[in-house]
């Protein structure tokens, strides 16, 4: 793609699972040789890390669709962002010149239809898959992709969920899995767990992330007597603050606050889960994929996952997770009883799960995949 021009929308600048996903696309296109620019709607970790690896960052009001803008209470505010952030991606494009569009998540419905009435081509990256929501409501999240020449999608499931609703998209569409870097390297779970579990939650804070499933998993457990420890490491999105106070009252009314810890946002969790035993992922709602359950695996630590959606995708093949029904803090504590009692089982066993989570989602072989795509995008101009 040398000499070529790619514009990059994405929908935040923080470093969750879909924030590194596109710093791994955007370090293979600058690889294959195209400038690469990159529109955030504010500064943050992300930033940074898109400069430090040969892109340029612009920071511009962005309109973002959040679920809290389709409700009537929420019309205004849809109004107001919608036409500050078609105003600012029409002055982006023109500034720009872009000969690709490459817009990261179905959550930035202007860029796509922008980008198409200036004629440049658009590679949409789907990340969601929202199976649960209803028809009208699928039809107006995905209506962007039919302005997409190619569409890449993080999983078969949220390939599904796209397909069903415009059965059109497949024929432009690939299914690529996320790129998850591991830790350099890797260290071995303790020896013994007979002290009690130390167990890890990773993500953001709210209802369908289930964090509070975990704290309740680890009061069920303490009235059997059996000790655990709990860190909790992730924040809000704007307007969840409400769900991270109902936590922290939990959590003290459950007399956890001595063994459940509240860390925040945290850029690097690799210390975090060298420290951990158990990682659980016990996410309410169908998920499109299940990159912290990867980052488990390659941190050499057995995972508990909800059974659901893209998580299954995310832990097939590895004999070291454990799935669970979904929304229920006693199968929580169930499956965390049952690792203790097979500990040395589980320890001789997690090294051959990284291995095979190591190759399935290289990052170089992911980056030269996205690199491919667009500039097959820039080819059909």
């Amino acid at each position: 793609m040398r000499s070529s021009t790619v514009l990059v929308a994405h929908p935040g600048s923080e470093l969750y699972g879909s924030d590194r996903v596109l710093l791994d696309s955007v370090i293979g296109l600058v690889r294959s040789g195209a400038r690469v620019i990159v529109t955030l709607p504010e500064e943050g970790p992300l930033a940074a890390a898109l400069r430090a690896n040969g892109a340029e960052v612009i920071v511009a009001p962005a309109f973002v669709l959040r679920k809290r803008l389709m409700r009537p209470s929420g019309w205004g505010e849809l109004l107001r962002t919608g036409w500050n952030g078609a105003r600012s991606a029409r002055s982006i494009l023109r500034a720009t010149r872009p000969d690709v569009l490459y817009v990261s998540t179905i959550t930035l419905p202007l860029w796509p239809l922008l980008g198409r009435v200036r004629r440049a081509p658009v590679v949409l990256h789907v990340h969601e898959g929202e199976a649960s929501a209803g028809r009208l409501t699928k039809s107006v999240l995905y209506a962007p992709a039919l302005a997409a020449k190619r569409i890449i999608v993080n999983s078969s499931f949220s390939s599904t969920v796209m397909t069903s609703t415009y059965p059109r998209l497949a024929l432009r569409s690939e299914v690529v899995l996320n790129a998850v870097p591991g830790p350099s390297e890797a260290a071995e779970p303790r020896e013994d767990v007979s002290d009690g579990l130390r167990v890890l939650f990773v993500g953001r804070l709210s209802p369908r992330k289930g964090a509070d499933l975990v704290v309740e998993a680890v009061r069920l457990l303490d009235a059997r007597g059996i000790p655990t420890t709990l860190d909790i490491v992730g924040s809000t999105f704007e307007g969840y603050e409400p769900y991270e106070e109902a936590l922290r009252t939990a959590i003290a009314d459950a007399g956890l606050g001595d063994r459940v810890t509240l860390h925040g946002f945290q850029t690097d969790i690799w210390g975090f889960l060298e420290r951990a035993d158990v990682l659980v992922v016990p996410s309410r709602l169908d998920e499109p994929f299940g990159n912290t359950a990867v980052e488990g695996i390659l941190a050499a630590r057995p995972v508990i996952a909800s059974d659901t959606s893209g998580l299954r995708e995310a832990t097939a093949g590895v004999d070291t997770a454990w799935r669970i029904a979904p929304d229920s803090a006693p199968a929580i504590a169930d499956a965390l009883v049952a690792i203790a009692e097979r500990w040395p089982d589980v320890r001789e066993r997690v090294e051959s799960s990284r291995r095979a989570a190591a190759d399935r989602h290289s990052p170089a072989r992911y980056q030269a995949t996205v690199a491919e795509i667009v500039a097959s995008a820039d080819d059909q101009r």
